[in-house]
């Protein structure tokens, strides 16, 4: 296993640093929830990333993924970038017994919203668009007491809701975190409706109109993003 490509990642990185990024990175975040970063733009750090997987593409999919373990442990949200770029590149090696890697990571390394969907639009999300019966395993997630793996078990959702798939499991997720009183989930299962809106406008704007009283605000607002204005302004009737 080539270990010595992790310190090239490293010195890259610290190499791309930027004072400016640096400064500003706390304003995504709130209060408190501040992620570990090195300041590096994130167009600089996918370049990092793409660069490196030339060197990292020949070995086993196991060795890879040990790679990007080494990566998520740092905490740094740059190298779990790289650790999801590199393991959605390994896409085409996947098997249905990564879901227990993929919920490792989730669960102990994730502790930002940008970690998490960074991790959940591709790489767990591609992987339930291969293998859809583990999405039974986003459900169980649903109910977690970690808000990183609850806001997870939507945010996998987005870019198949994109594509017209898993309706039904999306609302039934949905309704599972209904009355979350965790904005970060709120937004996430927010965000998943609206993607699934883009296919299924109709049957959305119905599962929200009718959950209105119950949805939070947060929730409801982004559900309704992407539908059309005279949609919109029914939905917000009071």
């Amino acid at each position: 296993m080539n270990t010595t490509i992790i310190d090239t990642v490293r010195k890259r990185l610290t190499e791309s640093i930027d004072a400016k990024v640096l400064a500003t990175s706390a304003h995504f975040f709130k209060e408190g929830e501040q992620a570990k970063v090195y300041g590096v733009r994130m167009g600089e750090v996918s370049g990092i990333a793409k660069e490196s997987w030339q060197e990292v593409k020949g070995e086993s999919k196991p060795d890879i993924f040990q790679l990007c373990e080494q990566l998520w442990q740092s905490g740094f949200l740059e190298e779990a970038v790289v650790a999801c770029e590199w393991a959605y590149r390994s896409r085409g090696n996947y098997e249905p017994c990564d879901i227990e890697t993929f919920e490792h990571w989730l669960k102990s390394y994730v502790d930002n919203w940008g970690a998490c969907d960074t991790l959940c639009n591709h790489t767990i999300g591609t992987f339930v668009e291969m293998f859809p019966e583990y999405i039974s395993r986003l459900k169980e997630w649903a109910k977690s007491d970690n808000r990183w793996m609850r806001r997870g078990a939507a945010v996998t959702l987005i870019i198949p809701a994109r594509k017209g798939l898993f309706l039904d499991d999306i609302m039934e997720i949905a309704t599972t975190m209904m009355m979350d009183r965790d904005d970060m989930v709120q937004k996430g299962y927010g965000w998943m409706l609206k993607a699934a809106s883009e296919a299924h406008c109709n049957e959305i704007f119905d599962f929200v109109t009718k959950h209105r009283s119950a949805m939070p605000r947060t929730a409801y607002r982004y559900a309704l993003e992407k539908m059309p204005k005279d949609m919109r302004a029914e939905a917000m009737k009071k």
